[in-house]
């Protein structure tokens, strides 16, 4: 871990214990304490970041209760042994997903995103893998996500325009595009790969 990765890592503890004490503590003068403690969480990410403190300030103070990690959904789509994968706005490739909304299942919102992205109907068939991002990808976030990778089969549709992605194709395993490695790397697309050549044999992994 670099330099700049630990002070990530004190600001993230600190932002969870404030939260936490904002939470559950009682006494007026220990929250406001809390409330300090958040506030520097936020400026130490704001100066390692260069990101603007408000900027920060909502995407990193904005929770209330026990910290949990977010979840994030990628779909694995075969079709005759490869995988399909959406063109990113920025020219790179990804698993179609992206976070899970409060009021839908992993499943639906698996489903949901791949529509979004991709155009296509599919359906969910088995949990690839569960894995804690921190481990897995890079840069690091301020926060916690948890990575649900979804093994689906395609039933119909087509390419629809939309904010996030310019298109789709299916690659081999020996043939990747580059990645958007902050959404899924190498050894991510190879472990769908693995799960689905694996079928019913697959064992979902998780760490």
């Amino acid at each position: 871990m670099n330099r700049s990765e630990k002070w990530l890592q004190w600001a993230i503890e600190l932002q969870s214990l404030a939260q936490a004490g904002l939470t559950y503590g009682k006494d007026i003068y220990d929250k406001e304490r809390y409330v300090r403690i958040r506030e520097i969480s936020a400026e130490i990410l704001s100066n390692m970041s260069d990101i603007p403190i408000e900027t920060v300030k909502d995407l990193f103070c904005n929770e209330t209760g026990y910290q949990t990690p977010k979840l994030d959904t990628r779909a694995a789509i075969f079709n005759d042994g490869k995988i399909l994968l959406v063109r990113e706005n920025n020219g790179k490739w990804s698993l179609p997903g992206g976070w899970c909304d409060v009021n839908i299942s992993v499943g639906e919102n698996t489903i949901k995103e791949v529509k979004e992205e991709s155009g296509l109907d599919v359906k969910t068939i088995s949990i690839i893998a569960i894995q804690d991002r921190a481990k897995h990808n890079l840069p690091v976030y301020a926060y916690g996500v948890c990575k649900v990778f979804v093994l689906c089969s395609l039933v119909g549709g087509c390419f629809q325009e939309n904010i996030e992605t310019t298109g789709f194709e299916y690659f081999t395993e020996s043939n990747l595009p580059e990645l958007a490695t902050e959404k899924n790397n190498e050894e991510q697309i190879q472990m769908c790969f693995e799960a689905y050549r694996a079928g019913d044999n697959w064992k979902t992994l998780f760490d």
